[in-house]
């Protein structure tokens, strides 16, 4: 690929960040230039204009890679669902403005401090990505056509047992997590392959394995798993069935956007709090969310105000700190190398999540008392850090080892298909959304040695070849 790198270019990345830091005096078009910023960002650089996009395939062909995928979904979710709370700090519900609203001044400047960090983490991020992203024109290991179908068929089938199988040995749920994720993969990728294919057995066999990821999805009581299982399965059949994607896979993700904050308020209600097995549980969601009737906009709002976007939380963060509590510099770092080793060498190590919750409880985001998980976001704990170089820094470095290990998939699995759209987005899916230092290192890391195992077994098995 002709990568054509002009350093200059990559200060148009940082270009809205800093506009929105001068006018920082007034929150409000402070915020909006930041918010806008990313939608800059991603023109910029999903048309090519900073870095040219591969030329190895079509768009709607790489669409898995993380120039584009992971930025979307990262930072999409980072920067762009603020919208809705900074509104209702305006004194909006839904686009109709509340009579005599009188808006915090305190909050808006923390909201749109907040969104100027995730407008620079943004252009961080993407720089990371871009300045590594080269893929070689003459692949290390190739793999057949004619076996790469079978192969997805296999892997849905073996994946998920795997991932029961680690599920049930004490300390290595870790490694169910991931291989429950490329079961997830393998089953959504089989299954685009084998409609083109009309392989009956193949469709057969991974909608099964699809429906059931689908159902634990549903039956999780979060939303993202449902969103990601139908936005997937719409990504991989998207370059043969374009149209009809568009025709059905869209409509229904805003249908999913409309229904899923009262069926996940119910099923949690019911099966967390309840004790009501699943089946029943989600039943029940599934009534309520079908007929919420009139208490659809208010759910909604509340869902598109507090829950969609994370930066309630994160000015609770930038308010703390470091005015109450001093950056934390490399403790974040350490504490997420001492959760590596796995808890079958080592029982005594420390509760992860409650190695995360302490520095929730200290920033006074939510009560120790209270029954809830409030886990920072990377961006956060980047924040938390070293202020605004820690967002710099760090959401840098999370670009650049996104590409560069969607990169090493490519090369170990011969191409696109093995490499990226299975392998690193099912072993590395964490980084489509990104969680506090310490579970994203441990799935990056272990993650890694899978896919490296996972690349000598498939050579071994003569599936992945050399060119």
């Amino acid at each position: 690929m002709n990568r054509n790198l002009v350093f200059e270019k990559f200060i148009l990345l940082y270009v809205p960040w800093i506009i929105s830091l001068i006018f920082a005096s007034y929150p409000t078009f402070s915020y909006f230039i930041a918010w806008l910023g990313s939608f800059f960002i991603f023109f910029m650089t999903l048309t090519g204009q900073i870095v040219p996009l591969p030329d190895d395939r079509s768009f709607a062909d790489q669409i898995m890679r993380p120039v584009i995928l992971v930025q979307i979904i990262f930072a999409g979710y980072m920067c762009c669902t603020s919208i809705f709370y900074y509104m209702s700090l305006l004194g909006y519900n839904y686009f109709e403005h509340i009579p005599f609203f009188l808006a915090d001044t305190a909050k808006l400047q923390l909201a749109a401090k907040c969104q100027r960090y995730y407008c620079l983490g943004h252009a961080a991020m993407i720089s990371g990505i871009l300045l590594v992203m080269h893929y070689p024109d003459e692949p290390t290991y190739k793999v057949q056509p004619e076996k790469l179908s079978k192969f997805l068929y296999y892997a849905t089938i073996i994946s998920f047992p795997l991932a029961i199988v680690f599920l049930k040995i004490p300390g290595l749920s870790q490694f169910a997590n991931q291989f429950s994720s490329l079961s997830f993969m393998a089953s959504a990728l089989g299954l685009a392959f084998a409609i083109p294919e009309k392989k009956v057995t193949n469709i057969v066999v991974c909608f099964i394995f699809y429906a059931f990821n689908f159902y634990t999805a549903m039956a999780s009581g979060f939303k993202e798993p449902v969103i990601l299982s139908v936005m997937v399965l719409g990504l991989f059949l998207y370059p043969v069935y374009k149209k009809i994607v568009l025709l059905v896979f869209i409509p229904v993700l805003l249908v999913l956007f409309l229904v899923l904050p009262t069926y996940v308020s119910v099923i949690r209600q019911n099966r967390w709090m309840g004790g009501e097995d699943a089946d029943v549980a989600t039943s029940q969601a599934l009534d309520a969310a079908i007929n919420q009737g009139a208490n659809a906009d208010e759910s909604t709002w509340t869902f598109l105000v507090g829950r969609l976007s994370e930066i309630d939380m994160f000015t609770g963060y930038v308010e703390s700190t470091p005015k109450k509590i001093n950056y934390y510099h490399f403790q974040l770092v350490k504490q997420s190398f001492t959760v590596l080793l796995p808890r079958i060498f080592w029982p005594s190590k420390p509760v992860t999540e409650q190695m995360v919750m302490q520095r929730v409880y200290d920033a006074g985001v939510v009560s120790p008392y209270s029954n809830v998980s409030a886990k920072p976001a990377y961006i956060v704990d980047s924040y938390l850090s070293w202020g605004g170089w820690g967002v710099f820094v760090f959401l840098f470095i999370y670009g650049v080892a996104a590409q560069s290990i969607s990169q090493k998939a490519e090369l170990l699995f011969g191409g696109y298909t093995l490499g990226t759209a299975l392998v690193f987005s099912g072993l590395f899916q964490i980084f489509w959304r990104g969680l506090s230092f310490e579970f994203i290192l441990n799935s990056v890391v272990w993650g890694y040695i899978s896919m490296l195992i996972l690349a000598r077994i498939l050579r071994r098995m003569h599936i992945v070849e050399p060119a």
